[in-house]
């Protein structure tokens, strides 16, 4: 009730219905929607007043609030989480793993401040800063024809024997461009399985049967003898994603997120990082 009175007030205030109590759910008006819209720009630039009032000099201090997609949390979070707490007292760094569809939508709410995830994006309003390159691998079962393969092609790749993640990760439509999949593909015909993470995938074909693609950073992860007996490389050009740090183009927090890609630039393996334009195929994202 309290709500509804402030609303109606300021809806006497404008002269006009914010919001067309008839219909179920309640939706904003036309002239609602503007009002709201219009509301949410005011209420980011306040909140970028009053962040710019309180952090001056160039100390790397306040709240950064981030989004980071499944198929990348797991394995870069570990590379710099520990040396951007330690280096930076004064930063409040929250986390959130997210898909790609709600970091946009995040940001466009002004609920986090930035995401890392799989570009290119080409969306309205969002600011895209490549921070690395990073190749992608065949995971695949070890009694597999293709295990014997020193280095793998496309051509190699076929749909009855691929893994897949759920919808929603743009990992998942990478792999599906990439080897020209069909949805009625899967390695048992009467089993449909799509994980939600890459780990599930990797279990499933240890102890089972077919492949997966999987990134340069989870393949780190792995012990000398797992990449020995499952990992095999691709011919060039190898099949790449190109991993950025987006941001609205009106983001004042600038010297957060320099200081967040110099420590992740820093903290990256050897042999990730640069495109290389010969060697790599960056894959679309959708």
């Amino acid at each position: 009730p309290t709500l509804s009175m402030q609303i109606q007030k300021v809806e006497e205030e404008v002269g006009y219905l914010l919001f067309d109590r008839l219909k179920k759910p309640i939706v904003a008006t036309v002239k609602g929607a503007r009002f709201i819209a219009q509301a949410k720009v005011l209420l980011h630039e306040h909140h970028k007043l009053m962040d710019l009032s309180k952090h001056q000099g160039g100390e790397v201090a306040g709240e950064l609030r981030l989004g980071v997609i499944p198929t990348i949390a797991p394995y870069l979070l570990p590379l710099f989480i520990e040396s951007v707490s330690k280096k930076f007292p004064k930063l409040q760094l929250t986390v959130d793993e997210l898909k790609t569809e709600s970091i946009i939508a995040m940001l466009e709410e002004d609920k986090i401040d930035a995401g890392i995830l799989a570009t290119p994006l080409n969306e309205p309003g969002v600011k895209e800063r490549p921070i690395y390159y990073e190749p992608f691998y065949l995971y695949v079962a070890k009694d597999h024809a293709l295990n014997s393969h020193k280095r793998i092609k496309e051509s190699d790749l076929e749909g009855h024997d691929m893994w897949l993640l759920a919808d929603g990760h743009c990992f998942r439509q990478q792999i599906v461009r990439y080897c020209s999949l069909k949805s009625g593909d899967g390695v048992f015909p009467n089993v449909r399985f799509e994980g939600g993470n890459i780990d599930t995938l990797r279990n499933i074909i240890r102890k089972s049967r077919g492949y997966t693609l999987v990134p340069a950073l989870f393949v780190e992860s792995l012990s000398e003898a797992e990449k020995r007996d499952h990992v095999r490389p691709f011919e060039n050009p190898v099949p790449t994603r190109e991993v950025s740090l987006i941001y609205r183009r009106d983001q004042w927090k600038s010297d957060l997120l320099d200081a967040l890609e110099s420590n992740i630039r820093k903290a990256l393996p050897a042999g990730i990082g640069n495109r290389d334009f010969k060697k790599q195929e960056v894959l679309a994202v959708d």
